[in-house]
């Protein structure tokens, strides 16, 4: 948001430089992100928090100022000339939920132009389009006090009048941009006497706009319901700067008070009012006091505040106060919907102070530290990951729900978010991969060491309960590019990264660990078949990795092969770590028998390995593959191995005729996988 300190200077008389008053806005939580030019063609560009909506124009900025260098602030007032007549103009409110205030002022014999030197100057120093002289009166408005009005052709209203109704089926409505919207019956619109003229606080109609030939017009200014403005919004993807207000909770008081400002630049270049402002408010806004105590305010911020600059400082920013023994009664402004609680007072006060005016102590604590059970356990992962070159990453919790059920198991009922900031953040992870493929994606489109990025995060996933509770579980997700892994082809690629998922889950002592081909689940297709696979141990899946599948490579426009693993973190940290173990080194000799064998491709090494070890051989010390082959010698569907077997004592000498029976079960063992000795 761009603000003009020159400009603020037309309601608070401060003293210090423009950049100066950036630092003193920025460290009272008013960020101004960065300062252009000199003089009064000085321009802040502000980062103003969504919600302090009363702060997104420059009265509500000067407010800031008035208090934080305890100025006075000159009041908003219009200079109107008196009313001519009455106005048959009529407004009415249908919704009264939804529309608690409406207020409008007629303007006859107007004359559209050029806006005077007045609104050109502001809107040149804020970098503000000039329209025409009633667009810009309102515009002007909105970036002086931050209230949405809207200018309607008087004579385009049939019957005189406007009336504030939910859209009726079929209803359609031209907009302002040109384009014709179809109405949903949830919708708050503004209507004349036969038809919408504007969708309330969003954008206004092209029926009923101000042109040159526009003689009449009708200024309104409104409170609508927050709520229904940003579900209007959402519905037709309409984002202005009215709604945006609207949807943070516009002041319901200023209504009139705006509806005359606007009057007054309009009469700048001709006309003349018809008939006093209308104002009808069918339902009054009343806000509860808080009360705020004075004790609290030291307790809280650890340090005593005067009284005396307890009441200045919120005085200057609106607050109206009574006193009574020890404890304030609070009156809340109109402007100031975030405040709601004793605490917001105290946060407005020690912002104001001078967050830099506290000393620097630390928090009195009494007890002991304790570490969750967990902590060793991760700190376990988190360095192994470290240490096979991974970097840790952070995502957000909130994506698109399009993105989290795209990752997240088919029976998975994804959380979504009753009201979120945008269609990106509109439900609840159900799985790390989305963000994990995001940050890789970020990562290689600034280059970071050209092609090379390794990944890992650890964090909450979402699911929903059949009765609408939130489950929550620990997820842990790496991710990588192929260069990142290896310089060789796809199948080692694959391999060293099952190497490194396979080094992380072997610091756990989970039995029979064992890995099952394609990890994809039933419904789904994620990985790239031929090269992915889990981690199985006592029938639980810990892990799910492998090559992300060239589709969603393809449709996310990454330009290599990627690497993503997906671990049970909350299962995994329930198993306890491995402890290592101390064994004598055997003082007698080993011995190697070799087996050469044709298998299936069916037959994996882990069924091999399994087949062996059942045979219970307690001199067994080792099974390895010493070569594998299965090219064009080999028939199709089938490989070579020769399985290189190590037997040892730790008390004696084996004997030849032992090695010799056990190589034999080893066989039949072998035999029995449908193996063919050759």
């Amino acid at each position: 948001m761009k603000i003009s300190p020159d400009w603020l200077r037309e309601f608070v008389d401060y003293k210090v430089s423009a950049r100066q008053l950036a630092d003193d806005l920025t460290l009272a939580g008013i960020a101004v992100e960065s300062v252009r030019g000199e003089g009064d063609s000085t321009l802040y560009e502000m980062d103003i928090t969504t919600n302090r909506v009363d702060a997104m124009n420059h009265y509500g900025i000067a407010r800031e100022v008035s208090a934080i260098h305890g100025l006075d602030l000159k009041p908003l007032s219009a200079k109107l000339p008196a009313a001519k007549g009455k106005t048959n103009a009529s407004v009415e409110i249908q919704e009264p939920e939804l529309c608690t205030r409406f207020s409008g002022q007629v303007i006859r014999n107007v004359k559209i132009g050029q806006s005077g030197e007045r609104v050109r100057k502001r809107f040149a120093q804020v970098e503000q389009k000039l329209i025409n002289s009633a667009a810009d009166a309102t515009n002007y408005v909105l970036l002086m006090m931050g209230k949405p009005t809207h200018a309607f052709d008087l004579d385009k209203l049939e019957g005189g009048k406007l009336i504030i109704r939910l859209a009726k089926s079929g209803e359609t409505l031209k907009t302002l941009d040109g384009v014709e919207r179809k109405l949903h019956p949830e919708d708050v619109v503004v209507a004349d006497a036969r038809k919408p003229v504007a969708l309330a606080g969003v954008m206004g109609g092209w029926d009923t706009m101000i042109t040159e030939s526009t003689k009449n017009i009708l200024i309104e200014s409104a409170w609508f319901d927050p709520a229904a403005v940003r579900r209007t919004s959402r519905r037709h993807i309409l984002h202005t700067d009215a709604s945006h207000r609207f949807e943070r909770g516009a002041d319901w008081a200023s209504c009139p008070e705006s509806v005359e400002l606007v009057a007054e630049i309009i009469l700048e270049s001709g006309g003349e009012l018809e008939g006093e402002i209308i104002d009808v408010t069918p339902n009054v806004f009343v806000r509860r006091p808080i009360n705020l105590r004075v004790s609290e305010v030291a307790r809280i911020l650890g340090k005593q505040i005067a009284a005396t600059e307890i009441e200045a400082i919120l005085r200057k920013l609106g607050f109206i106060l009574a006193r009574n023994a020890g404890e304030y009664g609070v009156a809340l402004p109109t402007w100031r919907l975030d405040v709601e609680r004793e605490i917001d007072l105290v946060e407005e006060i020690a912002r104001i102070h001078g967050y830099n005016k506290f000393p620097n102590t630390l928090p009195g604590f009494s007890g002991a530290v304790v570490e969750p059970p967990e902590t060793t356990k991760r700190e376990n992962i988190r360095e192994t990951l470290l240490a096979l070159g991974y970097n840790e990453a952070m995502s957000s919790t909130f994506i698109a729900k399009e993105e989290s059920a795209a990752f997240a198991s088919p029976s998975t009922k994804i959380v979504e978010v009753a009201n979120p900031l945008s269609e990106e953040a509109a439900s609840m992870r159900a799985s790390l991969v989305p963000g994990m493929l995001q940050m890789i994606a970020g990562n290689l489109n600034r280059g970071t060491d050209s092609t090379i990025v390794r990944l890992f995060e650890s964090g909450h996933v979402f699911s929903l309960r059949g009765d609408a509770t939130v489950d929550e579980h620990d997820a842990l997700c790496i991710g990588a590019t192929a260069s990142a892994i290896s310089s060789a082809d796809a199948t080692q690629v694959f391999l060293r990264f099952k190497g490194d998922v396979e080094t992380l889950l072997s610091h756990f002592d989970l039995s029979h660990l064992s890995f099952t081909a394609d990890a994809n689940e039933v419904g789904q297709i994620q990985f790239h078949p031929g090269r992915s696979a889990k981690a199985v141990a006592d029938g639980f899946a810990f892990a799910r990795f492998g090559q992300l599948h060239p589709q969603i490579a393809a449709a996310r426009k990454f330009k290599q092969d990627i690497y993503i693993a997906e671990i049970a973190l909350e299962k995994l940290l329930a198993v306890r770590l491995h402890a290592p173990r101390y064994e004598r080194l055997s003082r007698y000799p080993a011995v190697e028998r070799d087996f050469s064998f044709l298998f299936a491709k069916s037959a994996t090494f882990d069924r091999i390995t399994t087949a062996v070890h059942a045979l219970k051989i307690a001199e067994l010390s080792s099974v390895v593959p010493a070569e594998v082959y299965s090219g064009d010698k080999i028939e199709t569907g089938k490989y070579s191995m020769l399985l290189r077997v190590t037997f040892q004592s730790n008390d004696r000498t084996l004997r030849d005729d032992e090695v010799v029976q056990w190589s034999a079960r080893i066989v039949e063992a072998l035999k029995g996988l449908g193996g063919v000795q050759r």
